[in-house]
């Protein structure tokens, strides 16, 4: 019971070294309402080995072997990154929302919903600002090179604001455009919501949980989102066509809602960016620097 006590205090103890940063070993008693003597009993193996160095400051690559010798389980250096992940998770939440009343407000036509899916982007936008400085503050406690994978996270949480502001544009449409969108475009759209939705959803699933089997099914929308895209453009050019060339109201509608496509292809791409983020993080496969949008270009080549 003895060795389980003093294990459960040094653990407690390498906790406040490792997430707040104290600066003599007084800082480290006061936090947790023991000696100073007996932080200093504690901590003196650790030091002799190295695993904890002299500013207080420990070493990640060690960590684990101290762990195995006092028979504690192994505790991951992304543990310091829990309260981000929490961030992230809520983010993601916030952003499905977002896009559920985006597109409620262009399928219905509704401008209070349009202006409430707005304020919802100010909300995305500071989240995304959160997340960030978190990062930050964590690399700066800890900037070792395993815990530089945190930088993922600050990449996923950018990328769900790209979506929060590509979902921006089906409010504006409703927003600023004098006609609704037609039930023929509107059944296109709806489908496009529904697939892009997925891919956002599956995506953070693969980032959060490592569900990385979901990928291809990720790609599998990415094929049919663009199916759909094709589908609807051709829809809105044989409607310009039908229309009057004097109705400027109705010009600036069908270009406007040539936006509204092109942002579900954009989310798309989006999601695909948060997969390769993923497989980056978990199996180490550098991502490509080329873009989504040409990266499909030459799987459609390679398909000729």
């Amino acid at each position: 019971m003895a060795k389980k006590t003093k294990n459960v205090t040094l653990k407690a103890i390498l906790d406040v070294i490792r997430y707040e940063n104290p600066s003599t070993q007084d800082e480290i008693a006061e936090k947790l309402g023991i000696t100073r003597r007996y932080v200093t009993k504690l901590l003196q193996p650790l030091i002799s080995e190295k695993i904890v160095k002299r500013a207080y400051v420990i070493e990640p690559k060690k960590i684990d072997q101290f762990l195995e010798i006092y028979g504690e389980e192994k505790v991951p250096i992304e543990q310091g990154t829990l309260r981000i992940v929490e961030l992230l998770e809520g983010m993601a939440e916030h952003v499905y929302k977002q896009l559920d009343m985006s597109f409620e407000a262009l399928s219905q036509y509704n401008s209070e919903l349009a202006n409430e899916a707005l304020k919802m982007d100010f909300i995305t936008n500071n989240m995304n600002e959160k997340i960030r400085t978190s990062v930050d503050m964590a690399l700066s406690m800890n900037p070792s090179s395993e815990s530089s994978k945190i930088n993922a996270f600050s990449e996923v949480a950018y990328d769900l604001e790209r979506i929060g502001d590509h979902s921006c544009q089906f409010a504006n449409f409703t927003l600023k455009e004098s006609y609704k969108v037609d039930p023929e475009m509107l059944k296109y759209i709806q489908e496009m919501y529904e697939t892009s939705k997925m891919m956002v959803s599956y995506s953070m699933d693969v980032f959060l949980n490592e569900k990385l089997n979901l990928k291809d099914k990720v790609m599998n929308y990415e094929e049919k989102i663009h199916v759909l895209q094709k589908k609807a453009l051709n829809c809105i050019a044989t409607q310009m066509a039908e229309a009057s060339f004097d109705d400027t109201e109705r010009s600036t509608y069908y270009l406007s809602l040539s936006r509204v496509v092109k942002a579900f292809e954009r989310i798309g791409d989006i999601s695909i960016e948060i997969i390769d983020i993923s497989r980056e993080y978990y199996e180490n496969i550098p991502r490509t620097t080329t873009p989504e949008q040409f990266r499909r270009k030459e799987r459609k080549g390679s398909y000729l």
